[in-house]
């Protein structure tokens, strides 16, 4: 039976921005689904729903769960960003057989303030009220933060895709030590797949020093690899393809 992937976008994304690897993957007989996230379905530029401000990582978690059950067999998850906290949330309910984190978001517990991570997110956090209002990042700020290997033309194309995204879930990863319900906890007593975990050297939003220690979590199981000069966008910056072939040679490796 093919092996089915699910890829998970995170922040200001949608299921769209995977459209390089989910042809790569696919080429390799992979079935590809590339879900798009509560409230993110809608156009660029176009006004978000209120009720996304609001919207938590276990709504994202939830209905992405019942996606996985709707299939005949647990699948493989690559998630990107917080889509990567979503794959660990996912990792840790028993539903996948291996999990990829690209350049994950950090689930609580783990310090990842670092000054280009606060520098990323300081005009969300500067608007009050941010924690229950939908966000988007400005194009200057995006390129900073997650779009620093492109060219400026590459930067503007994908800025002029990004949608709103729940001020909710940014303080539940932000902030998780004044979250009461734990939304960005995960148990790694409870992840038992393989787990492979990429950085790239150059990330600001999720630096490589973070993202080693999501890896260190999950040392009974995990796999770390840092790619030398990329960064967040590791799915369109150039040298794309040598990433997506590292996992899918990690993924026949190690799924059972």
């Amino acid at each position: 039976m093919t092996n089915e992937i699910i890829m998970i976008h995170g922040m200001w994304g949608t299921g769209e921005y995977w459209v390089s690897f989910k042809h790569y993957f696919e080429a390799e007989g992979f079935i590809c689904h590339t879900p798009t996230l509560r409230y993110h379905n809608i156009k660029p530029g176009e006004a978000p729903d209120p009720k996304l401000g609001t919207t938590s990582l276990l709504d994202y978690a939830d209905d992405l769960e019942a996606l996985i059950t709707g299939l005949e067999k647990p699948p493989i998850v690559i998630g990107h960003s917080m889509g990567g906290l979503l794959a660990q949330i996912l990792a840790s309910r028993g539903l996948v057989k291996s999990a990829v984190l690209l350049t994950p978001a950090s689930p609580a517990g783990i310090n990842a303030l670092k000054y280009s991570v606060i520098k990323s997110f300081w005009e969300v956090l500067a608007r009050w009220g941010f924690w229950k209002k939908p966000h988007r990042l400005s194009l200057q700020t995006s390129a900073y933060s997650m779009l620093n290997q492109l060219s400026l033309e590459e930067q503007k194309h994908v800025h002029e895709q990004f949608v709103y995204e729940s001020g909710r879930a940014a303080a539940e990863i932000g902030f998780w030590l004044l979250d009461s319900r734990h939304a960005s906890r995960v148990d790694s007593s409870q992840v038992n797949c393989p787990v492979l975990v990429v950085a790239g050297t150059e990330d600001r939003i999720t630096p490589a020093s973070v993202v080693q220690k999501i890896a260190n979590k999950y040392q009974h199981v995990s796999t770390y690899k840092a790619f030398e000069g990329h960064a967040h966008w590791l799915m369109a910056e150039p040298g794309w393809e040598t990433i997506a072939a590292y996992i899918h040679h990690w993924i026949n490796e190690n799924t059972p």
